[in-house]
């Protein structure tokens, strides 16, 4: 079976080929007039400018953290490879978001253009560009899994599955901390222009949003690009590997070998075909309701999950009938499993944040009476919306594990085969969650596009209509951007215990004959899981914190260029919309590290200090907490942001009234809570993971040295 490896590369070109004339597409759109030309191209050179600066921070980091895995390596702690995967996969991760983020700022003009034709020709660029990111990420990210495998079994002819599967799962660190300081960064840049600019411009200067007069504006759109497209691409670029890579090393101890280390890699490359066709399905009608829009992206996402729920069952047949001890029909319920999951955790997040559904109707509502009242809702309304996720990926887990022969009975010990391949389920049930990742990301990476192209028709004077249909499409971006943070949270749930399941086989393996106690009685066990818990907490607090900093230096900036210089709200004098962007890059450069390296360097600490049962139990509390409160987070913000563009589209009094300033302060606290700290928490629980695995033989030498 290790001969068909291959068809990842299949994949991978069927992935990057697709996602190649759908960027040749979007480019032979017009752009618009040279008006749309020029502000398009200043968006262009601000995220261009701030990614190089970026990945110049980037680069030193991972220098540093490359000659310290090479110590390890030499010390024989770690593999020889792991240096080398922890930078591919950074560059890989990197890749990813920044073609991303190329084809997304080339896409925003002529997303306004087509706009001003239809309403349809305006949904379908900017589909197209988040196609290009959407099948870019799973087409890199099959490249980096199907290389890594050949070079291993090929070049370095290492022949035991076991050996290649325990030897990948250390190779997503280098994806996942790109990802965080994509996320982190981008998530500081674009929240911090969004809320300066809605703080002086609509609540103090009474402007429109977008409106050229605002020093902020350009900024702001830049930010979407930077955080919204770059930053989720390298995410879930992260999960889509990580996941692929866990269940791989998961397959080792349930002794499946060759047949299910291939099984993720070909349901990944199945999604691929099914995520294609799906898209051709995306699009509508002239005043289309957002429930049509949102019923024509459900059909497109349903529809690449439904073929893949019957595709895989003949796969899973050929792959796994045969092979010893493996229930090839329990598996496929397994896959199912995830594939439901993630199709059910998606529609509760769109209930929750679409202002076509009572909760968001109802939350603004509450910004008749203030600003107070508009925040208790939306606090209210992202805790009650945690329920939902947390049942369903609970009962996927449960399915997964029971389906593929796992055994709640631990009595015959906690490493039975039999736990394991229940364990084998639960990575499944992550791969076939992200195996339409394509299509999903596509409907997530469409939202900022759409919400640069408003940000244009405004600041370029088109008419009404244009921008009555750009909102249309931002209103529907700004849920799916919800739904999507929805998916890779409910993904990193799985994947992140997939890697925990992963980081107590190695350890068990390198402690040898040593037994690992994971009872919650064990004093370790229950201070690691404090401590994971804890990490959420500082390190959303950490990203609130310098969100309300860059913000802070922006608002001033604003408030400085409105007194100084002289006709800007006349419109006869342009704003220094350079100043600002300069001043986010700044602050985001700046204050993304600290909580970067707080996932880097507390699992390490931990282990060092409380030894491999304090490591687990800090990633069990790592993984429930951060899902729980990501979840809230990403939730609360896309709601206020959905219940402000629902008063703003006439309802209690619309723009201008007081319950839209209600409404804008309270998406002013969703700001950050959607776009930069609650997306980040995802990467968190995953980096927190692959950290620990990398440093298990670093943590278990010091132990068996201490002994």
């Amino acid at each position: 079976m290790d001969a068909f490896f291959w068809i990842g590369f299949v994949g991978c070109v069927i992935a990057l080929g697709f996602a190649l004339l759908q960027s040749r597409k979007v480019l032979s759109l017009a752009e618009g007039n040279e008006t749309m030309r020029k502000i398009a191209d200043a968006i262009r050179r601000g995220a261009n400018a701030y990614l190089r600066r970026q990945y110049r921070t980037l680069a030193i980091f991972f220098v540093i953290m490359a000659v310290v895995l090479g110590v390890l390596a030499v010390l024989g702690l770690v593999s020889g490879f792991v240096p080398f995967a922890f930078v591919t996969g950074g560059i890989f991760s990197c890749t990813a978001g920044y073609v991303g983020m190329k084809i997304a700022t080339a896409a925003n003009s002529r997303t306004a253009q087509a706009a001003s034709e239809s309403l349809n020709k305006g949904l379908r660029a900017a589909f197209s560009s988040g196609a290009v990111m959407g099948f870019t990420v799973i087409g890199i990210g099959l490249l980096d899994v199907t290389l890594w495998f050949h070079i291993l079994r090929y070049v370095f002819n290492v022949t035991d599955s076991s050996t290649i599967a325990t030897t990948m799962v250390m190779f997503s660190m280098g994806a996942s901390a790109a990802a965080l300081f994509a996320r982190v960064g981008g998530g500081i840049f674009t929240k911090a222009a969004d809320v300066g600019a809605d703080l002086v411009g609509k609540v103090e200067a009474g402007i429109p949003e977008d409106d050229p007069r605002n020093p902020a504006t350009i900024a702001d759109n830049v930010g979407d690009n930077v955080g919204d497209v770059a930053g989720m691409g390298a995410d879930l670029y992260e999960s889509y590997v990580g996941s692929i890579i866990a269940t791989f090393a998961i397959s080792a101890s349930a002794a499946y070998g060759w047949n299910g280390m291939l099984l993720p890699l070909l349901l990944a490359v199945l999604g691929v075909f099914c995520s294609i066709i799906g898209t051709f399905l995306i699009r509508t009608k002239e005043g289309a309701s957002q429930m049509d829009l949102l019923k024509t992206l459900r059909t497109g996402t349903y529809t690449a999950a439904v073929l893949v729920a019957i595709l895989s069952l003949p796969l899973t047949y050929f792959i796994m009938k045969g092979v010893d001890g493996a229930n090839w029909l329990g598996i496929f319920v397994s896959i199912i499993s995830g594939l439901v999951a993630g199709c059910a955790i998606g529609y509760a997040t769109e209930y929750f944040t679409s202002d076509s559904y009572k909760p968001t109707k109802k939350l603004a509502d509450s910004a008749i009476t203030g600003a107070g009242t508009t925040i208790i809702g939306g606090i209210s309304l992202g805790m009650l919306s945690t329920a939902a996720p947390i049942i369903i990926v609970s009962l996927s887990v449960i399915i997964s594990f029971l389906a593929a022969g796992g055994s709640l009975n631990t009595s015959s010990g906690v490493y039975a085969v039999s736990f394991s391949k229940g364990l084998y389920g639960i990575g499944l049930s992550a791969v076939g969650m992200l195996s339409t990742l394509g299509i999903t990301l596509a409907t997530d990476a469409y939202g900022p596009v759409a919400d640069n192209a408003g940000g244009i028709a405004e600041m370029s004077g088109l008419d009404k209509e244009v921008r009555n249909r750009t909102d249309t499409l931002d209103a529907l971006g700004n849920t799916t951007a919800a739904t999507g943070k929805g998916f890779a949270i409910g993904s990193a749930a799985l994947t992140s215990l997939a890697l925990l399941v992963s980081y107590v086989e190695v350890a068990q393996q390198k402690l040898g004959d040593l037994k690992i106690d994971l009872s919650l009685t064990n004093p370790a066990v229950l201070i690691g899981m404090f401590i994971g818990a804890m990490i959420v907490f500082v390190f959303a607090a950490m990203t609130m914190s310098s969100v309300q900093s860059a913000a802070q230096a922006i608002v001033v900036e604003v408030r400085r260029q409105f007194k100084e210089i002289a006709g800007i709200m006349e419109g006869t004098t342009q704003p220094d919309y350079e100043a600002c962007v300069d001043l986010c890059t700044r602050s985001a450069l700046r204050e993304m590290v600290a909580p970067s390296l707080v996932a880097i360097i507390v699992p390490v600490v931990a282990g060092l200090l409380l030894g491999v049962e304090g490591v687990v139990g800090l990633l069990g509390g790592t993984v429930v907490t951060g899902f729980v409160v990501a979840v809230f987070m990403s939730n609360s913000g896309g709601a206020w942001d959905n219940a402000k563009k629902y008063i703003e589209s006439g309802v209690h009094g619309g723009k201008g009234s007081e319950a839209h300033k209600a409404a804008v302060i309270g998406d002013t606290v969703g700001d950050p809570f959607k776009d930069t700290s609650g997306p980040s928490l995802n990467i968190l629980i995953k980096l927190v993971s692959t950290v620990s695995i990398v440093f298990c033989g670093l943590i278990v030498a010091v132990m068996q040295f201490t002994a």
